[in-house]
């Protein structure tokens, strides 16, 4: 991703008039962009070109993500889908289906049948599915049929083949190690992202036109750089906001982040769950960022049953289709949440003691900090689950875009072999008005985006290498002659 052309008229000046020959134009007054531009450029010309493989990386296994959502309907549609009947079987009854199928497994928690014709998902901890998984067992609520069962992922309940494309955008299927690779993306894809938008809107152009609508004509390295241009800026902002929310939950900018949210009083509220006593964590986990389920084990004392704790939940305003109910351990009741991440948005939550069906804590998204609900919402827009097939799309298409940025960058680069950036020493045109906040800057957003910082200083060190490589051959060539 590289705009490494220089600043000029996109169309050439007309030739003068042999009778009235044109004035020459009067020098420009350089200002605050101009002195900045060239650093810019070589920021993005390097960036693009070092940091573009991990993007592309990113880039193709998130399109695959965005897609799976669709796919995994089509691939498991036995599992998830059954014909509508007359009336369906009370909700415990099912979960007692489940157990009798998986009689080694412990139900730790249920998502009751949302619409006509879906199944009823028994979550499962079970020593045969992967670490962090569950055992969803798929129940059809008007028959009682078991339609099948399969490992489950996440709080979108991620089925095999999304959890594994999952685990190829998030890691590369490499653990803590490929996590960085994610990291490293997120991390640039915001700078490279609005760099190039300074390029773009920095040149000049006959029309306003040319700043938003791609060029035609033949294939030459200008059509390209007005692709790149063009388009990068109409998905600028969505790329900006795929890194931030993706930088929430990454290894080491994500601890600060969270820090931050916490300082600030954004940190997601927690929901009781205990009986008379301490909080149950109560805020939402999604893909590669927390555990499948919440509980285990088995509750002590009177329990009143599931029907019966859904039923008080219902009563206390759990009133969405799409719920899911943590079923009590020692000490603690039902949970009972909403799923409903479509528009308006249902994500209350309800404790249910299992000894009396007394509402032991509410907690309402609408009392969440605003911080922890635009984090909730980022989230879940980074993970296609807000607004449904929309955000899928929207998600699919900033991928795609993202694919061609990088592609058409490319391009430039090798049409314009050797592809060489702005000249090094383009911090020395800078004020020193304006070169010390932007050091300071710059210095702030490294210790806060840590493979951001790690990576700009090796970026530096390769550069120096290479000018003093340049400066060495060219005293023997000196020397020589």
């Amino acid at each position: 991703m590289t705009i490494d052309d220089p600043a000029r008229p996109e169309t050439p000046e007309a030739p003068p008039s042999e009778a009235a020959p044109a004035p020459a134009p009067a020098p420009r007054k350089a200002g605050t962009w101009s002195a900045l531009r060239p650093l810019v450029l070589r920021l993005h010309f390097y960036a693009g070109v070092l940091v573009a493989p991990f993007l592309l990386v990113a880039a193709v296994s998130g399109l695959l993500y965005a897609l799976s959502f669709q796919a995994e309907k089509v691939v498991y549609a036995h599992e998830l889908e059954v014909p509508v009947g007359d009336t369906a079987l009370p909700l415990s009854q099912q979960v007692n289906i489940a157990r009798k199928v998986n009689p080694n497994g412990t139900v730790t928690a249920v998502w009751p049948s949302a619409e006509p014709g879906a199944t009823t998902r028994v979550l499962m901890d079970d020593p045969d599915v992967p670490e962090g998984t569950s055992l969803a067992v798929f129940v059809d609520p008007y028959t009682g049929d078991v339609r099948g069962q399969l490992p489950s992922y996440g709080s979108s309940g991620a089925l095999p083949l999304r959890t594994w494309i999952d685990g190829l955008h998030r890691d590369l299927h490499l653990g803590d190690l490929g996590r960085n690779y994610s990291e490293l993306a997120a991390s640039w894809l915001w700078v490279i992202a609005l760099g190039g938008l300074l390029l773009w809107l920095g040149r000049r152009r006959r029309n306003r036109r040319a700043l938003f609508v791609p060029e035609g004509g033949p294939a030459s390295r200008r059509r390209t750089l007005s692709w790149h241009g063009s388009v990068g800026l109409w998905a600028v902002t969505g790329l900006v906001l795929l890194s931030a929310t993706g930088l929430t939950w990454s290894r080491y900018a994500g601890e600060n982040i969270g820090a931050v949210q916490d300082g600030l009083g954004g940190a997601t509220p927690t929901l009781s769950a205990t009986v008379g006593g301490a909080a149950a964590g109560g805020s939402s986990e999604h893909e590669g960022h927390g555990g499948a389920h919440t509980g285990g084990g088995t509750a002590q004392g009177p329990d009143i049953g599931l029907d019966k704790a859904l039923e008080a939940a219902r009563a206390a305003g759990i009133d969405s289709p799409r719920i899911s109910v943590v079923l009590p351990t020692e000490g603690k009741g039902y949970v009972v949440k909403e799923t409903d991440t479509q528009f308006p948005l249902q994500l209350d939550a309800a404790a249910v003691n299992p000894a009396d069906g007394t509402v032991v804590d509410r907690l309402a998204f609408a009392d969440y900090p605003l911080l922890a609900k635009l984090t909730r919402i980022g989230i879940d827009a980074h993970t296609g689950v807000f607004l449904g097939l929309f955000n899928q799309l929207a998600l699919a298409a900033l991928a795609l875009a993202l694919i061609l940025l990088i592609l058409w960058g490319y391009r430039m680069w090798w049409l314009r072999r050797p592809g060489r950036p702005a000249a090094r020493g383009a911090w020395r045109r800078i004020p020193v008005t304006l070169l010390l906040p932007l050091a300071a800057a710059t210095a702030l957003v490294a210790w806060f985006v840590p493979l951001l910082g790690l990576s700009l200083l090796l970026f530096l060190a390769a550069d120096l290498t290479l000018a003093l490589v340049a400066r060495v051959r060219t005293r023997s060539r000196t020397t020589t002659t």
